[in-house]
């Protein structure tokens, strides 16, 4: 079967220094990936590469077995990747559905008004889904919890996304029960076949949410780990540097 996603030999450097060094690593549909190491390790910078922010400086990148030069995030999203950060860039004082469609708003006539209506219906029809619990499409991103605009947040990557789904911190900023909402969603993006690459601070939450575990130490890759197969100890170990791991 052919990866959803595949990174072969990727590197990094900003001015000579390197940021990133011989990245490999395949993602298949219906996976979920976390990818983990102290701040600096490289993860963020990582996910920019992949979503076009940032332009490797040799090596390759594949979706679906076709090779991608992205240039920029809008290139990427062309292609159905879509990001999920933690400070969620939504339109505070926009409503949900114009969230969802945001540069890419439904129009109707010849003059190109907007169909509110069917924006409405679509975005309904997504939270439903999802179970994204809002009190309505039409609602104003200000009004709701960090847990619901994170919900909204990840509704519109989902909508868009039809090749991976990349997801940097998504929890950070929220309460537990909160947490367990956008964990509950994550598992139904799982369960309707979506690639995920998700970066997380929290190690209960990697074991929740991933089928292997990546990590990154100071732009380096220590290895992969299956995460039915490992333990806390070892992925920390792998973190820190206390016990050399080779890729497994």
């Amino acid at each position: 079967m052919t990866p959803a996603l595949s990174l072969r030999n990727v590197h990094k450097s900003f001015d000579g220094i390197v940021a990133i060094e011989d990245f490999s690593l395949e993602i298949e549909r219906g996976e979920v990936v976390a990818l983990v190491g102290d701040n600096g390790a490289g993860k963020s910078t990582l996910v920019k590469i992949i979503s076009g922010m940032y332009q490797p400086t040799s090596g390759e990148i594949r979706l679906g077995g076709e090779p991608v030069h992205f240039t920029d995030a809008s290139q990427s999203q062309a292609k159905g990747v879509q990001v999920v950060y933690q400070d969620l860039a939504l339109a505070d004082s926009q409503t949900v559905y114009m969230n969802l469609f945001l540069g890419r708003e439904k129009t109707k006539g010849p003059f190109g008004k907007l169909d509110r209506a069917a924006m409405i219906a679509e975005t309904e029809t997504l939270v439903r889904e999802l179970d994204v619990r809002i009190p309505s499409a039409k609602s104003i991103i200000r009004d709701l919890s960090g847990g619901q605009r994170q919900g909204v947040a990840i509704a519109r990557a989902t909508h868009w996304a039809t090749n991976l789904v990349l997801m940097d911190e998504p929890t950070a900023a929220l309460g537990v029960a909160e947490t367990a909402k956008v964990e509950d969603i994550i598992h139904g993006l799982k369960a309707r076949n979506l690639p995920i690459l998700i970066i997380s601070h929290s190690l209960d939450q990697v074991f929740r949410l991933s089928d292997r575990i990546c990590v990154l130490r100071r732009g380096r890759q220590i290895g992969v780990r299956k995460t039915a197969e490992t333990d806390k100890n070892e992925i920390v170990s792998m973190i820190t540097g206390l016990k050399a791991a080779g890729e497994a």
